[in-house]
């Protein structure tokens, strides 16, 4: 299966516009963003938990990242509410579940031998935060030679500079509505764009936006 696969060349999916497909465990499902090979996959997918739901314990050989976008996440490490950032390396295992149900924004077959270490960020966390311009704050989630990510605070009437990305760039917006190269998009829009792009983020209402950078340089 192949879903904006190509890594060369811009996506971009109101994933609210999306059915919810099923995962091969009752109660789970996916909206899928982008994909590139069958159950086993790298990926970029949106997943649903029903209340009471649980995958089968598995190892995940090239890691996983996600955020817990809304509910509570859970495995042996412990209850990650709304608002986590969980970091898997590659060859980690877990159980995941959820008790009361939870979506996530997750990434899949993403990570380099290299990352050895789990991660886990409440950015609920007012520490976290750190402004960077006017109406604008950011908190770094994850920092290192092949990839950065961070969730962006966009203000009410923001409007920034444009940005170049030499290594490319991923956006969800987690929360609210921006703007984008004067395109208005609204919650649960991912964009993904090729090295070297440039972009301007501005917002009327304000907005959260997670952000990943750098990681298309290599592909």
């Amino acid at each position: 299966m192949q879903i904006n696969a190509d890594l060369t060349r811009p996506a971009i999916v109101d994933s609210t516009t999306l059915d919810w497909v099923p995962s091969p465990i009752a109660g789970i499902e996916r909206r899928m963003l982008e994909r590139d090979g069958a159950e086993v996959a790298r990926a970029t997918s949106l997943v649903r938990y029903a209340p009471g739901t649980a995958f089968s314990p598995h190892r995940h050989d090239a890691g996983e990242e996600f955020l817990v976008l809304d509910g509570v996440f859970s495995d042996e490490t412990g209850d990650f509410p709304e608002g986590y950032y969980i970091r898997n390396p590659p060859g980690s295992r877990h159980t995941p579940a959820s008790a009361p149900g939870a979506i996530i924004l997750v990434k899949l077959r993403q990570m380099p031998e290299a990352e050895t270490q789990p991660l886990r960020i409440d950015t609920r966390n007012p520490a976290l935060w750190h402004p960077i311009a006017e109406g604008l704050e950011h908190a770094m989630l994850f920092d290192a030679p092949w990839e950065q990510v961070d969730l962006l605070r966009l203000a009410p009437g923001h409007t920034g500079a444009p940005e170049t990305f030499p290594g490319g760039v991923e956006i969800f917006i987690v929360t609210g509505s921006a703007t984008i190269d004067d395109h208005p998009r609204s919650s649960g829009t991912w964009l993904r764009f090729p090295p070297g792009a440039t972009l301007r983020l501005a917002s009327a209402a304000g907005a959260t936006i997670y952000r990943k950078t750098g990681h298309l340089a290599a592909q």
